[in-house]
């Protein structure tokens, strides 16, 4: 039985820096990458940097440098601007280093992707998709990117912001369940973000604890800031000429634990996917334990299709939530996606009023089920709906028939003038005999 708990723990994911010989094993989360083609082949790929949290920096005053090794890169100067000085993660596929910005007077973080892997069209289409699509966002809670490019020796980079925190999956690791007025205003922000990246046309596509740095900017407690785009689906709209589009039906990328069922199945997305991926990692950060049980990330893949997760307050014995927290989150685990809250934002509205109102058992009409519709993703062939102009407007109104006037109006009308008259004789009468 232990034994068996190990096992599980470890497929969830202690964290531990890969050597790059393991490029393409499975992640601490199992991430699936199904690239179709003719072997259809499943492949797992590793997270782009170990560990997640000293990606971009760690929760000490200075960020985790790994140990020194013979890294090339430190030293150099990127763009004419960004002077590399240490390497603060690295995994399969590359590396991520601190570096600064003298201008400006501050530290980035710079992603790398191995010179190697420039002739892998798959990687590099990927590569190109994080920074594009992160660097279309400005909502204060997704992680900044600031420009990218490519090296000398042909390695692909970008410059994102560099934060100081902790990974949500290492906050609850080390201190347990999170109580829902700390868990909440987290998610809650997360939701505006994921809003923002959905009506630019981007679905982020592998939502999990670890893409959610908890930052302390200024003193704030609890800033979270959403990252790793490098699976986010987007719009034809967000592409470059010749990049990949990895969205057609059949294909399967993400991580098991936290993909929709429609994702599990190879289905195409929109934005309520992103919901019940979020959904999940809320109810993990609640419980400290995942919707269902499996003895593996891969097991994880029929049950999101197929089984009804554990309810929330049945997850944990003796761990209980107020009913309405309850009745959201696993709303946003509904099967059917038009059964979850049809967009992010509204998702993170109803988390609100649900922590307002822990006395309440129902949602408002407003929020209820198929209340609304999904924010669609725009595309080229996308057109807004015109509204009428002037010129359309004005001859409907002309060409109206006037109305008829009816036989009493008549009446009224030959009245009025008798009495018109016979007040004006009257007068008349006055004025001759005073």
């Amino acid at each position: 039985m232990r034994k068996r708990a190990a096992k599980r723990e470890s497929a969830r994911g202690r964290v531990k820096p890969l050597p790059d010989s393991r490029a393409g094993r499975a992640s601490e989360r199992g991430e699936v990458g199904n690239g179709g083609g003719e072997d259809r082949e499943m492949s797992i790929f590793s997270n782009f940097y170990r560990p997640p949290s000293a990606t971009i920096a760690s929760s000490k005053q200075n960020a985790v440098i790994l140990p020194r090794v013979s890294d090339p890169y430190i030293g150099q100067i990127v763009a004419d601007e960004f002077r590399i000085l240490a390497r603060v993660g690295a995994g399969g596929m590359g590396s991520v280093y601190k570096a600064e910005q003298a201008l400006m007077g501050r530290f980035v973080a710079v992603k790398i992707l191995h010179s190697h892997y420039a002739k892998r069209s798959d990687l590099v289409s990927r590569f190109h998709r994080e920074a594009r699509a992160m660097s279309q966002l400005s909502h204060p809670n997704t992680v900044k990117v600031f420009t990218s490019g490519q090296l000398d020796d042909g390695s692909f980079y970008f410059v994102m912001e560099f934060l100081e925190g902790r990974n949500l999956a290492e906050t609850v690791r080390d201190h347990g369940p999170l109580a829902p007025a700390r868990a909440i205003p987290i998610m809650s922000a997360i939701c505006g973000a994921l809003e923002e990246a959905h009506r630019a046309g981007i679905i982020h596509r592998d939502l999990k604890p670890e893409n959610i740095l908890l930052t302390n900017p200024g003193g704030l407690e609890d800033f979270p800031k959403l990252f790793d785009f490098g699976l986010a689906k987007v719009s034809s709209r967000q592409m470059r000429p010749g990049s990949q589009i990895l969205t057609q039906r059949g294909m399967v990328f993400g991580t098991p634990e936290f993909m929709s069922p429609e994702q599990a199945r190879g289905d195409l997305l929109d934005g309520r996917s992103d919901v019940y991926s979020l959904g999940i990692v809320l109810y993990e950060a609640l419980t400290g334990r995942l919707p269902f049980d499996a003895h593996s990330s891969m097991d994880y893949l029929p049950m999101q299709i197929k089984a009804e997760p554990i309810p929330l307050s049945q997850r944990v014995e003796g761990l209980r939530f107020p009913p309405l927290i309850e009745l959201v989150v696993m709303r946003a685990l509904a099967k059917r996606p038009e059964a979850r809250f049809p967009s992010a934002a509204i998702f993170g509205e109803a988390l609100r009023f649900a922590l307002e109102n822990p006395d309440l058992t129902e949602l408002p009409e407003i929020w209820s089920e198929n209340a609304g519709s999904p924010v669609p993703i725009p595309t080229l062939s996308s057109k807004p709906t015109p509204l009428p102009t002037a010129p359309e407007v004005a001859p409907a109104l002309a060409a109206r028939p006037p109305a008829a006037v009816s036989q009493g109006s008549w009446w009224v009308l030959g009245a009025g003038i008798v009495l018109a008259l016979g007040g004006v004789m009257a007068l008349a009468w006055t004025l001759l005999n005073g």
